[in-house]
């Protein structure tokens, strides 16, 4: 493959564009990658397309060598699977549906898990038929309230998914065991550097989840790591080490004292400790019992209902927690405290909260037997010895505090959690049975008796690792794109207007013709300097400068990553560019082409 740049559909950017708020997405749209569409959509140029192909290329590659087998799904479909599998109400505002001209209802697949179920169930009738997976690569949308970053955050994106059929759950766990596998070799080949954490399910369902992140400053995605052990889990799916219950009878008597102008944590501690409230002038924020009030709506339902979260006073709710906690319910802040004048705000306690009908939930650090200083449901006033299973029985627990830097760690003894950012690459599901029970998905069993497959679910988003791959491998003057998905393995810069020109020619021509993917600049009407500067900005492994040495039968050859530059003889030097590609590819898992 020889491009040439003099015809090649691309325009490169000398500076930012001004809605690029991260490196991905600045320098994609900068080095003539993508250009923006509409909202949270991007058209594919040329460079672009060969990236996205070639990591395609990849993840087709290692799916195809665990037996997966592809196929390709409709994008738009009937409303009546989705509904029948309950995912139409849970997704609500995130998927794009619209009527035909007869009135019935579809939408825009985010995900195709009941098209696979049905698929299986159209087909297979005998256990001799499993175990069985399907793949697909197709475009997937989702209703983004606020696209952003690019790639990271759109409305439309490209995305592999895969779906396992096994007849137990020991099967599986065996897929599942397998497509884990796949994707670190996917990452690996990708050159990322990525953690598996574990992970919430979220609408999708099922038993277990982990997701494969890219470490990014940028990554929206928050997650834990131990000191100590190998623990990672994405902070919606962290657990909270929860103290011993002790013992409510030796807990003192709730006491109600007067606390005026303390709505805030800060001045409630401040007030007890200057008036020794409860006999004590030891009070800290951790020690206060915050009651935080929220609005749940369930999916299909006309209107919220307030939930109050309790938790120490010294942490805040992590809204993304909650809501992972109970999808798949719609939370959001409470503001409708003229309508409940029963909540008092800034001095609610848990006592009497089930009398008023209201749902209370605590985290896990609110054991049983535990007192606590809280509000006494009454203006400007709070109660001491608010004691857990004697004055207050909650409704269950939740995992709903944010998760900070130096709380334990969930699996070992001595460890504590680091917080870091990352990008959401892949993400693995057990499934279970949701969907095959959905839609009765049963086949003959080897005892003659109906036989009911269990799923797994694995997903890759594709576009979006272009995003992750360029945030990771990048330096102040462009992209640095790793071998395995550099759109071409050579950029050929032609630093002159006479010979240089033929040679390079010739030079790009033997090169494709060998098998290597080749970009030529041969613009005419630019500066030496401008391309140079375009071949760091766009990021391809090596560079090959034909300049003014051509005439002692000499060329420069850079790399992109390490800068290094040396200038070697044009004899011999198709052969040895050949050598180190076929090479790369050949370390890469890649048959050279």
């Amino acid at each position: 493959m020889l491009l040439r740049m003099s015809t090649l559909l691309l325009r490169t950017l000398r500076e930012d564009p001004a809605d690029a708020e991260v490196p991905s997405h600045r320098l994609l749209l900068r080095a003539g990658y993508i250009r923006r569409a509409a909202s949270g959509g991007y058209t594919w140029l040329p460079l672009g397309k060969l990236v996205l192909d070639r990591i395609t290329e990849v993840v087709r590659g290692e799916l195809f060598a665990i037996g997966d087998q592809e196929v390709h799904f409709p994008a738009l479909l009937p409303a009546e699977p989705y509904q029948t599998s309950g995912r139409w109400a849970e997704y609500g505002d995130d998927i794009f549906t619209l009527a035909d001209r007869r009135g019935a209802e579809h939408l825009l697949a985010p995900t195709h898990e009941e098209m696979a179920a049905l698929l299986v169930k159209d087909l297979f009738t005998s256990y001799r038929d499993f175990p069985v997976t399907l793949f697909q690569v197709q475009t997937k949308f989702r209703d983004e309230a606020r696209p952003r970053a690019g790639l990271l955050r759109g409305r439309e994106f490209l995305m592999k998914d895969a779906y396992s059929f096994d007849l137990d759950d020991e099967g599986l766990r065996e897929a599942y065991a397998r497509h884990r596998a796949a994707y670190r070799r996917i990452f690996d080949r990708l050159g990322l550097d990525y953690t598996v954490v574990h992970a919430m399910s979220g609408a999708m369902g099922g038993s277990a989840s982990e997701e494969f992140l890219a470490t990014t400053p940028v990554g929206e995605d928050t997650f834990v790591g131990c000191t100590t052990c190998d623990y990672a889990a994405n902070t919606e799916a962290v657990v909270t080490r929860a103290p011993a219950a002790a013992d409510p009878v030796a807990q003192p008597a709730v006491e109600v004292h007067d606390t005026p102008e303390t709505p805030t944590i800060a001045s409630l501690v401040e007030l007890a400790n200057a008036r020794r409230l409860g006999g004590r002038d030891d009070w800290t924020a951790a020690a206060t019992l915050k009651n935080v009030v929220l609005t749940v709506r369930q999916p299909g339902a006309e209107r919220a209902e307030p939930l109050v979260i309790g938790l120490p006073g010294d942490r805040e709710v992590d809204l993304k927690r909650v809501g992972a906690a109970l999808h798949p319910a719609q939370v959001a802040v409470f503001d409708e405290w003229a309508e409940h004048p029963e909540l008092v705000r800034g001095y609610i306690g848990p006592q009497g909260l089930d009398k008023l009908g209201v749902r209370y939930l605590v985290d896990p650090r609110v054991a049983p037997g535990s007192a606590w200083l809280t509000g006494a449901n009454e203006p400007g006033r709070h109660a001491t010895g608010v004691v857990s299973g004697r004055d207050f029985t909650p409704d269950g627990t939740i995992e709903a505090a944010e998760v900070r830097a130096g709380d334990p760690c969930p699996d070992c003894a001595d460890g504590e959690l680091t917080i870091r950012r990352g990008i959401e690459i892949g993400h693995i599901f057990q499934l279970g049975r949701r969907f095959t029970d959905a839609f009765a998905v049963d086949v003959l069993g080897p005892a003659g008796k109906p036989v009911r497959p269990t799923m797994g679910c694995y997903g890759i988003g594709i576009s979006r690792a272009v995003a992750a791959i360029a945030e990771q491998h990048h330096d102040d003057r462009g992209l640095r794109w790793p071998a395995a998905i550099a759109p071409c393995d050579v950029h050929l810069v032609v630093a002159g207007k006479g010979p240089q020109l033929d040679a390079a020619l010739e030079l790009g021509g033997r090169l494709a013709a060998a098998g290597v993917r080749v970009l030529l600049d041969d613009r005419t009407h630019v500066s030496a300097g401008v391309k140079f500067t375009d071949a760091e900005l766009i990021g391809i492994p090596r560079s090959v400068v034909v300049g003014r040495r051509l005439t002692d039968g000499y060329v420069e050859l850079r790399t992109r990553v390490g800068d290094d530059r040396v200038e070697l003889p044009l004899d011999g030097l198709v052969e040895r560019i050949v050598h180190e590609v076929h090479s790369e590819r050949g370390n890469l898992g890649v048959a050279a082409r």
